[in-house]
């Protein structure tokens, strides 16, 4: 069975003897080659070159002499420049395959899907919203027990720099629990008025796409049942720009 260790240093991008040098100095802290040689198992007849790499790639010191000696760089160190590098390039291909995401999602034909399941439903409705440019309005009837805080996230990250309207219904019950829908959403830069809304969520973004949330509720305390939840998201421009018409004529009523 492959060591732990050098299976974690391959990851990093060290060949196998790559990791069994590296491994070995941190037990050894420095040594010549010879000596690494034996202590990693590395023929001697490979560790020269093996050192120079792992040197190269900033894994050791070198102190030149006769013989060489090899010191350990500590791996705290290493580890720190590793998963720099790698955030920094996860970030960067996230960012890029964003972008090509959002590019080519609104030329997907027909765009009208339907998604079940309330977690499915508060990903794609966090994921929607961080696309808005301008403006966002939002028609909320209930929110679920698990979506107040990522909702909450999102919209404070996104408020100072675009226009955020919501019409809300002072608070709601799902699976008999009472949540305060208003004061949950609370924020100086968030246009919030109050309105009586049925069972029903409503996510415009710049007029050009949607999302209508739907769930059945309980006959006697009017209580949300989340697994009946549906969402309808929709990126027909034409029908997303005359909801958000309308949302804009609610709007001025209240004022």
């Amino acid at each position: 069975m492959k060591d732990k260790t050098i299976h974690s240093l391959q990851k990093l991008g060290l060949s196998m003897y790559e990791a069994k040098v590296y491994q070995s100095l941190n037990r050894m802290i420095t040594g010549t080659p010879h000596e690494i040689s034996i202590d990693s198992q590395v023929p001697r007849s490979k560790v020269y070159d093996v050192l120079k790499r792992l040197y190269n790639k900033g894994y050791l010191d070198l102190e030149k002499g006769r013989p060489l000696k090899y010191t350990a760089i500590p791996p705290k160190d290493i580890f720190k420049k590793e998963k720099d590098k790698l955030i920094e390039e996860l970030n960067e291909t996230e960012n890029n395959l964003n972008d090509t995401y959002e590019n080519q999602i609104s030329q997907v034909q027909a765009p009208m899907w339907l998604i079940r399941n309330q977690e499915k439903i508060i990903k794609k409705e966090i994921e929607i919203i961080s696309r808005s440019k301008r403006t966002l309005n939002m028609r909320i009837g209930f929110l679920f027990e698990n979506e107040k805080e990522p909702l909450d996230n999102i919209l404070k990250k996104m408020s100072k720099n675009i226009k955020i309207n919501i019409l809300a219904s002072p608070y709601c019950y799902v699976n008999n629990k009472k949540t305060d829908i208003i004061s949950s959403l609370e924020n100086p830069y968030i246009n919030i008025y109050k309105a009586n809304i049925p069972f029903v969520k409503m996510i415009i973004r710049d007029g050009e796409e949607m999302m209508h949330i739907y769930s059945k509720f309980s006959k006697e305390k009017k209580s949300v049942i989340p697994d009946t939840s549906i969402c309808v998201w929709n990126q027909y421009p034409d029908i997303s720009k005359n909801y958000d018409d309308r949302f804009y004529e609610q709007i001025n009523k209240k004022i």
